[in-house]
C-alpha cells in the first residue's frame, strides 16, 4: 500500500475525518451516493438524510500493514506515528498501567533510572513519560535509542544527559515546559542517528539550532515559534515531515526552507500568516495551511509546487472575489480542502482532482465548467467525493448535464 496515501487516510481518521466518517458540529442537507450498476452505464441514486448518519470519533486506531504499525492514540502533532516492528522499534509509546515496573527491574540486567521503565522486550527503549519529572533522569543507559519523556514538567535540557549516548534514534518531548533559551546550543548535534524529534506542546520560541543532518521528522506543533531563521534548517536533506502548526509564524523568508530537499509533509496551519507563504520546497506533496487569515490567493501562488497532491485551506476567510479563478487548477492535485470559507462560487479545479471539500461556504450555484472545460470521451472529471453541504444550494440546483462531466463521482454531499 502506498505509504503517503495511508498516512493521509489515517490523518483524516484521526484529526479531521472526511467522507463517511466526518465529524461535524452540524449536519447540512443531504448527500447523493452514486455507484454504477454492473456492466452498465446506468446509475443508481440513493438520497439519504445527513441527519440519519452516525459518525463515530476515532479516539484510538491501530493499523497493521505488513510489519508496520500506526499509532494514533495520542496527539504527536496530529499526524499518526509509524512503527516498524522488524526494525526492533517499540510498539507502544507508554508503558504506564500495562505491567508492574517491578517485573521489568527484576528481569532486566541493565541499569535503569528508578523514575523510568526499561522493558526487556525493547532493551534500547527507556520510558520516562508522565512521571511529573522536572528534569531528565540520569544516568541513562548508554544503549538508549528510544527515549520517551513526554507529559512531564521538563523546562530545560543540558548536554550532560546525552553525554554517553551515541545511538539515540527517537526523542519524544511532547507536553513539557521547554523554552528555547534553556536549551544548550548544539545539544543534539552529535546525535548522528537521531531521526525523530518531537517537541509538540512546549514553550519554544524558536527552532533548535544545530540539529543532526539525519533527522527525518521534526514535530514542533503548538509552541510559540515566531520565526524560522536562515540557517536553522539548512542542513536537513533527509527531513520528510515538518510540523509547525499552532505557532505564531507570520512569514517564511527565501532560503529558510531551502535545505529541505526531501520534505513531503509541511503543516503551517493555525499560524498568523496573512498571505500564503512563498519559497516552499518543491518536493512538498502535502501542504496544510488551514486556520490562517489570508487576504487572497493569486494565480501563481502554488505554481512552483509541482508535486503538490494534498492542499488544505479550511477556515482561512477566503472569498471568491479575492481568489484567482485558476489558483487551484494544478494538475498534480488529488485533494483540495476549501471548507468553512466564504466562497460564493465553485473555483476552477483540475480534471484530475479526486476529492473536493467545499462545505460550509456561501455557494449559490453549481457550475459544471468549474470541473470540466469541455466534455468528451477522455475529457471528464476524475472527482470521486464532492462536499457542498452547508451552502446555499440543494440537489435540485444540479444541472441536467452534470453527470456527463462527473461520470466517476461516488458521493456528493449537498
Amino acid at each position: 500500500m502506498n505509504i503517503l496515501k495511508l498516512v493521509h487516510t489515517l490523518w483524516h481518521a484521526h484529526k479531521r475525518p472526511h467522507g463517511s466518517c466526518r465529524m461535524s458540529s452540524a449536519s447540512f442537507g443531504n448527500f447523493i451516493h452514486i455507484f454504477p450498476e454492473h456492466k452498465g452505464l446506468h446509475y443508481t441514486f440513493q438520497l439519504v438524510s445527513m441527519g440519519m448518519l452516525c459518525c463515530f470519533s476515532v479516539l484510538s486506531c491501530v493499523f497493521a500493514v505488513a510489519s508496520t504499525t500506526t499509532l494514533a492514540d495520542t496527539d504527536y502533532g496530529g499526524v499518526p506515528l509509524w512503527i516498524d516492528c522488524l526494525l526492533g522499534e517499540p510498539s507502544v509509546m507508554s508503558l504506564r498501567g500495562r505491567l508492574d515496573a517491578r517485573w521489568y527491574r527484576a528481569n532486566n540486567p541493565q541499569a535503569c533510572p528508578h523514575q523510568c521503565d526499561c522493558p526487556i522486550q525493547w532493551p534500547t527503549a527507556v520510558y520516562c513519560d508522565d512521571r511529573g519529572l522536572a528534569g531528565v533522569p540520569e544516568p541513562l543507559p548508554p544503549s538508549t535509542q528510544y527515549l520517551f519523556l513526554q507529559s512531564n514538567n521538563i523546562s530545560s535540557l543540558t548536554a550532560s544527559f546525552l553525554a554517553k549516548i551515541t545511538g539515540l534514534n527517537w526523542l519524544i518531548l511532547d507536553h513539557n515546559r521547554l523554552k528555547s533559551d534553556w536549551l544548550d546550543q548544539g545539544i543534539l548535534q552529535n546525535q548522528t542517528q537521531l531521526a525523530y524529534l518531537f517537541a509538540n506542546h512546549n514553550h519554544l520560541s524558536s527552532i533548535p539550532n544545530n540539529l543532526p543532518s539525519g533527522l527525518k521528522q521534526l514535530r514542533l506543533a503548538y509552541n510559540q515559534i515566531s520565526s524560522i531563521g536562515s540557517k536553522v534548517l539548512k542542513n536537513l536533506p533527509n527531513l520528510t515531515l515538518l510540523l509547525l502548526q499552532g505557532n505564531i509564524l507570520k512569514t517564511i523568508k527565501e532560503g529558510e526552507l531551502g535545505g529541505l530537499l526531501s520534505l513531503n509533509l509541511l503543516d503551517l496551519s493555525g499560524n498568523s500568516f496573512s498571505s500564503v507563504p512563498r519559497h516552499l520546497p518543491i518536493s512538498v506533496q502535502q501542504l496544510y495551511l488551514s486556520n490562517n487569515s489570508f487576504a487572497g490567493i493569486d494565480e501563481n501562488t502554488f505554481v512552483g509546487l509541482l508535486n503538490l497532491k494534498y492542499l488544505r485551506l479550511s477556515q482561512c476567510y477566503l472569498q471568491s472575489r479575492k481568489v484567482h479563478s485558476q489558483a487551484f487548477n494544478l494538475s498534480s492535485l488529488v485533494e483540495l480542502d476549501l471548507s468553512y470559507n466564504k466562497f460564493t462560487r465553485i473555483p476552477t479545479v483540475p480534471i484530475t482532482l479526486q476529492h473536493l471539500y467545499l462545505e460550509a461556504n456561501e455557494i449559490q450555484e453549481f457550475n459544471v465548467t468549474s470541473f470540466c472545460r469541455e466534455v468528451g470521451p477522455l475529457t471528464y472529471s476524475r472527482l470521486k467525493i464532492l462536499r457542498l453541504d452547508g451552502n446555499k444550494i440543494s440537489y435540485r440546483h444540479l444541472p441536467s448535464d452534470w453527470i456527463l462531466c462527473l461520470r466517476v463521482i461516488q458521493s456528493i454531499y449537498i
